[in-house]
C-alpha cells in the first residue's frame, strides 16, 4: 500500500480546519522532462522546505519535489505544538549518549525553537504563533516524575522558562477532572502549521528554489551525482536530501526498516462561547497529557478546540474520524461528549523505536532525516538547517543528530506493523488501566 494515495485525493489537502483557514498557495508545475541541480530535496514539509530554504540562501541552486502539494503531509496536519528539548527526555538521553551529547542534544533541541521562530519573524509568516506548552498527568506517580523532570532542567540544563505545577496549577490552567498535577513550559509554544509550511513555502519560492508539485519520486540512481527518478522526468545534482517521514514507502530501505509511518487524528469543534472556554482552558497555552497514546490540544484562534488523539493501528483512515476523537476528549472533558465536532481529519507520521529522529548519510552525497515521532515542528524545521550545513561541510550538529542509536523494528518490512499493532495495543491497554 501506498500512504500516499491510500487516504488522500492527488493533490488536494485533506478538509481539515487548518485547510479551511488559510490562503492556499497556487500551484507549482509536475516536473516533466530533465533538469539538474545543486540538489535535489525529496518532500515539502518542514524538513525539505527548511533544507531548500536555507540551501538557496547559501547560493545553491535547489530543486525541490513534492508527490501531492507543500505541507500536505504531517507539516500540515499536525497539534502544532513546538516543544523543548528532543523527543526522549534528557534523563534517558543520558543513559543512552552519555551526558556530553546529551548537553549537545539539548543545545540543538533549544537551537530548533530558536530557528523556527526566526524563520516566522524573518519572513512574516502569519500562523499565530503563541507561547506555552503545559505538560498534564493523571496520577501523583506521574507527577512526581514530572515534578523531578523540571528540576533535573532547572538544575542541570539551567532552563528557567518551565514550572512545576500542583493539582490547584494545573487546574487553573485546564480543568479537566483527570488532571491531578504537571508542568508548563513557556519556552515552547504552538501555531497553526499549514500556515506555517505555507509560510516557508513562500519564502522558499522567493529565496529562488525551484519547487515541483505533484511530482512522485520513484527511485534514486546513486553515485557521484545522484539522479532522482518521477513519474514525468528526472533530475541529475550533486546531492540529494530525503525528507519524506511517514510516506517515505521504499524509496529507501535502510531508512525505512527504522521510520515506521503510523497515523494520528485530530478533531475540531464548534467555535467555544466565552463561559465555555472557560471550562476547557483558561489559558492559550497547548496540552499534552501523559499518556502513552498521547492526547494533546489547544484553542485555535477562532475559539475552537482543536484536539488530537485515538487510536488506529492501520494504515487507512476510520471511516468516522470526528467519533474516533471524540471518545478521547469525552474523558478529558465529560461535559463535551456531545458537542458537535466541524472538522475532523488524519495524517501519517514517522516514528523511531526511540522515539528520536534518524540522522543518517545514505551515501557520501545522500542524506535522510526523519522520523520525528510527533515532536517535529521545531526538530524538522531544524534538521532542514543541519542538512543545509552538512552540505554546506559544516557537519557537526548533524552529526551529533546522526549519533543517537536507532535500532530497526523488529520483523522488517512484513513483520514491523503487525509487532507494533500488538505493542501499541499493550500501552493502550496500560493507558486504560492507569498502570
Amino acid at each position: 500500500m501506498n500512504l500516499l494515495y491510500a487516504n488522500d485525493k492527488q493533490g488536494e489537502y485533506p478538509q481539515s480546519w487548518y485547510a479551511a483557514t488559510v490562503d492556499p498557495l497556487a500551484a507549482f508545475p509536475k516536473l516533466r522532462g530533465e533538469a539538474k541541480a545543486d540538489v535535489t530535496v525529496i518532500g515539502a514539509g518542514y524538513t525539505g522546505l527548511s533544507t531548500a530554504l536555507h540551501l538557496a540562501e547559501r547560493g545553491y541552486d535547489v530543486a525541490l519535489v513534492e508527490a501531492h502539494r507543500v505541507g500536505f503531509g504531517a507539516s500540515g496536519r499536525n497539534g502544532g505544538q513546538l516543544g523543548s528539548g528532543q523527543r526522549m527526555e534528557q534523563t534517558d538521553l543520558e543513559t543512552l549518549v552519555g551526558a556530553d551529547d546529551a548537553r549537545k542534544l539539548w543545545d540543538l533541541a533549544e537551537e530548533a525553537k530558536d530557528v523556527t521562530k526566526d524563520l516566522i519573524a524573518k519572513h512574516n509568516i502569519a500562523c499565530h504563533l503563541k507561547p506555552g506548552v503545559a505538560h498534564a498527568c493523571f496520577n501523583a506517580r506521574e507527577v512526581r516524575h514530572e515534578h523531578d523532570y523540571v528540576a533535573h532542567l532547572q538544575d542541570r540544563y539551567g532552563y528557567d522558562q518551565i514550572e512545576a505545577l500542583d493539582h490547584d496549577g494545573i487546574q487553573a490552567i485546564c480543568p479537566s477532572p483527570k488532571y491531578v498535577g504537571g508542568s508548563l513550559d513557556m519556552g515552547a509554544g504552538h501555531l497553526h502549521p499549514l500556515a506555517y509550511a505555507l509560510g516557508l513555502a513562500r519564502a522558499a519560492a522567493a529565496a529562488g528554489v525551484r519547487i515541483f508539485e505533484n511530482t512522485h519520486v520513484h527511485h534514486i540512481d546513486h553515485g557521484p551525482r545522484p539522479t532522482v527518478r518521477t513519474d514525468k522526468g528526472r533530475i541529475t545534482s550533486d546531492h540529494v536530501v530525503l525528507a519524506c517521514n511517514g510516506y517515505l514507502g521504499m524509496l529507501d530501505r535502510k531508512v525505512a526498516a527504522r521510520v515506521m509511518p503510523i497515523n494520528n487524528f485530530i478533531a475540531a469543534t464548534r467555535p467555544l462561547s466565552e463561559e465555555e472556554l472557560q471550562t476547557v482552558l483558561r489559558r492559550d497555552v497547548a496540552i499534552a497529557d501523559s499518556k502513552f497514546v498521547i492526547n494533546y490540544f489547544r484553542l485555535s484562534h477562532d475559539n475552537r478546540l482543536l484536539f488530537g488523539g485515538g487510536e488506529s493501528y492501520g494504515y487507512r483512515f476510520p471511516s468516522d474520524i470526528a467519533a474516533l476523537v471524540r471518545k478521547p476528549m469525552s474523558e478529558i472533558y465529560p461535559h463535551l461528549s456531545d458537542i458537535e465536532i466541524d472538522y475532523a481529519w488524519g495524517g501519517t507520521l514517522g516514528i523511531t523505536m526511540k522515539r528520536m529522529p534518524l540522522f543518517t548519510r545514505l551515501a557520501p552525497n545522500i542524506l535522510s532525516a526523519s522520523g520525528y515521532s510527533g515532536h517535529g515542528v521545531g526538530t524538522a524545521t531544524h534538521a532542514g538547517l543541519l542538512a543545509a550545513q552538512a552540505i554546506a561541510g559544516q557537519s557537526e550538529g548533524f552529526d551529533t543528530m546522526a549519533r543517537v542509536p536507532s535500532p530497526a523494528f523488529p520483523g522488517g518490512g512484513m513483520m514491523r506493523t503487525p509487532l507494533l499493532v500488538l505493542a501499541m495495543t499493550w500501552f493502550a491497554l496500560r493507558d486504560r488501566l492507569g498502570v
